[in-house]
């Protein structure tokens, strides 16, 4: 691509003369500024300390790991200086006021996929930018749905560092050149095939999701002889942003159920700074992204770290298994020619 246009360029140009559009650019540039530190970071590895370790506290069910803490420090300087009231994190159990006013909130995960750090796996941060309300003083300004979201976004820091953004024209994808430090944009209108052969899903739950998801995965694995007629493969990371990267790029599905586990029965990402954000890029590339039950952007939220179940993708096949959620006997195993017996099958 010659001369692609730098992150700023692009804002400046969706932003115009428009002053509520002006904030929410100037917000991105810092969170992009903050991804650039928590890139170079995660690159030292080991150099930069035992950023895998744990902390001793919790955020919500999961360990909290030094580079979650050290990348939330991070975003929190950054943000000083943007137009952004409060910030809603992963790692703060309450909203932290920032400049107290200001028209804009923040959501964030700081590190999704924290879990993967010593291993060398892509992980990332997530991110929504929201309008305030009541000042932001209350913490309401979360407990919008994610239609009212005004800038979505999540870095991943892999072999390259990658920043994908949505301002609600189409789903774009910034690339990291570190000898300047900007991100160029380097896939300006994604668009997600309809149809696919792959799927992500820890396979290793099986036994714990509900009918609809086993079905689903029982008729994926039958291949070309089953009821969806064709072959898929399974990909799985552990690293919610390294898989909806590949998806935005080739296509595919993501599932990540609510199921019998007590800790698991209302889903397992967040709603708020994880599946609003991730659902609104993947339908902003042609995607769509569901509960199993309704559209993710829909759904009400009650508090800042709610949970949900997600499931997203390929619009097709998203919609495929929103249907088996509300009939799973309409779709897959329909005949006694596939019968309840799947490779996980007991």
């Amino acid at each position: 691509m010659s001369n692609p246009e730098d992150l700023g360029t692009f804002l400046n140009r969706w932003a115009g003369s428009n002053t509520e559009k002006a904030g929410v650019a100037e917000t991105v540039m810092r969170l992009s500024e903050a991804c650039c530190r928590i890139g170079e970071l995660i690159g030292q590895g080991p150099l930069a300390g035992a950023l895998g370790a744990e902390t001793g506290q919790q955020t919500g069910a999961d360990p909290q790991k030094e580079i979650d803490v050290r990348a939330n420090n991070l975003i929190v300087e950054a943000l000083k200086g943007a137009p952004v009231a409060t910030l809603g994190s992963e790692e703060l159990e309450w909203p932290l006021p920032i400049n107290p006013g200001a028209p804009l909130a923040v959501a964030i995960d700081p590190i999704d996929g924290s879990s993967n750090t010593d291993a060398n796996t892509s992980i990332g941060t997530i991110f929504t930018v929201l309008p305030t309300r009541c000042q932001g003083a209350d913490g309401s300004s979360f407990l919008q749905p994610g239609t009212a979201q005004l800038a979505a976004g999540f870095a991943v820091y892999g072999p390259f560092t990658s920043l994908v953004l949505t301002v609600g024209r189409g789903t774009q994808i910034f690339t990291l050149d570190r000898p300047t430090g900007r991100f160029l944009l380097t896939s300006e209108k994604v668009d997600i095939p309809t149809a696919t052969r792959e799927y992500a899903i820890n396979a290793s739950n099986y036994r714990h999701w509900d009918e609809a998801i086993r079905t689903y995965v029982d008729d994926c694995l039958r291949g070309r002889g089953g009821p969806r007629g064709k072959n898929f493969n399974m990909r799985w990371t552990a690293s919610p942003v390294a898989d909806i990267y590949r998806i935005l790029t080739r296509g595919g599905i993501f599932l990540y159920p609510s199921d019998l586990r007590e800790s698991y029965s209302m889903g397992r990402l967040r709603l708020v700074y994880e599946a609003n954000p991730l659902g609104w890029i993947i339908e902003q590339a042609g995607g769509a992204a569901s509960s199993g039950y309704e559209r993710i952007l829909d759904i009400p939220p009650t508090s800042l770290h709610q949970r949900t179940p997600f499931i997203a993708g390929s619009r097709t096949e998203v919609e495929y298994v929103v249907r088996l959620h509300h009939d799973p006997h309409g779709l897959g195993e329909r005949s006694p020619l596939f019968g309840r017996r799947g490779l996980f099958r007991i």
